[in-house]
């Protein structure tokens, strides 16, 4: 199928953590036969922080951050025999979601794929006209990128003939174990941009515990950190491409995943860097959240903080061979459940079974 997917930007991870999971998805149904173009706009300098150039698996189409190079792009649609709008593209959102309802076939496939569907929900829930609820008569489907029952429960609510979780995934060609460096030598070290609905479980459970052990090395990687005040054993890196996390995640004796405020009140929703870090072999620590036994094990696959006491004693008491036990157990499970073969090959389906529906109700 031609799949026109309208995003934030494949070729940046600058400010834009949903990056690597529409690389690894992407890269999957090209491989299945799907010939996709994405549209990016050239906005919050994404494009002077390329972490890749354009790739082989599809046709990325970066637009002036301008109403007529947004109109331009969406009247493309009209080509494609599947349409996604993501949640977050950042410039234009509602218009581009109406304008893309509007251009595209009858018979075409449309989409809206919330990468923060919590979020969404909840400015949803807030306004009886948001965009998103005045398009979902002309949707089929609504893919998240987590959530689990309460957000499908939530979406079918508001109207979604279908939502669908599409969760994060590991891509072992591109995340995988590396020689250390010691550039992000830690006991353990925390990667996220800064910001408002994360700070505070920063502040708690990765910071909090940095003054609680004064001795141990903390390293935290991310946009938005200059200025924030910090334990004097915790170093700032600032923005860290994706062609170094397998570095990142590889050489600190722990990794620690923080989720944000809503993400970690709704459950089911492992961040993209749960899986990096699982296939570059890093032991990883983690904030509590409902559904995280569907992906990891605590105390065999990925250790489980309740706060920051809790992440100062787990890394007290890490020793580098349970550290690397822990980190191949989370390899090897993630490896064989949880990569974006398995995530592909779910949209893969999905896709052909939505085109069934529709070309049997337009014969009918």
């Amino acid at each position: 199928m031609r799949i026109a997917f309208y995003g934030s930007s494949l070729l940046s991870s600058y400010w834009n953590g949903a990056a690597t999971y529409y690389r690894g998805l992407l890269r999957d149904l090209a491989a299945r036969g799907h010939r996709i173009t994405f549209y990016e706009p050239d906005a919050y300098d994404r494009q002077k922080h390329r972490d890749i150039d354009p790739p082989p698996y599809a046709d990325v189409r970066v637009y002036p951050a301008t109403p007529d190079a947004m109109h331009a792009v969406v009247a493309e649609a009209a080509q494609a025999d599947v349409v996604v709008k993501a949640s977050g593209v950042g410039v234009f959102d509602d218009a581009l979601l109406a304008g893309l309802v509007a251009a595209s076939r009858p018979e075409a496939i449309r989409i809206f794929w919330d990468v923060d569907a919590p979020a969404t929900l909840a400015e949803i829930a807030q306004d009886p006209g948001h965009a998103v609820r005045r398009a979902m008569p002309a949707l089929d489907l609504v893919l998240t990128y987590g959530g689990g029952p309460p957000v499908i429960a939530a979406y079918e609510g508001f109207g979604a003939a279908r939502c669908i979780p599409i969760y994060n995934a590991l891509d072992p060609d591109t995340h995988h174990p590396v020689p250390a460096d010691p550039r992000f030598a830690a006991d353990l070290a925390f990667l996220g941009n800064r910001l408002p609905d994360r700070e505070a479980r920063v502040e708690t459970f990765f910071l909090g515990a940095a003054a609680r052990l004064p001795d141990r090395s903390f390293l935290i990687g991310g946009n938005g950190w200059d200025g924030k005040a910090m334990p004097a054993n915790v170093r700032a890196l600032g923005h860290v491409y994706t062609r170094e996390h397998n570095a990142f995640n590889t050489t600190p004796r722990a990794v620690l995943n923080i989720a944000r405020d809503s993400m970690a009140a709704v459950g089911f929703s492992p961040a993209t860097r749960v899986f990096e870090a699982a296939g570059a072999g890093a032991c990883l620590i983690t904030d509590a959240w409902t559904g995280l036994e569907l992906f990891l094990r605590d105390g065999e696959e990925v250790l489980v903080a309740r706060d920051g006491q809790d992440v100062a004693e787990h890394v007290a008491a890490l020793t580098p061979g349970r550290a690397r036990a822990i980190g191949a157990a989370a390899r090897a499970r993630i490896t064989r459940e949880h990569t974006y073969a398995h995530r592909g090959a779910e949209v893969d389906a999905i896709l052909s079974a939505v085109s069934a529906r529709k070309r049997e109700r337009n014969l009918a």
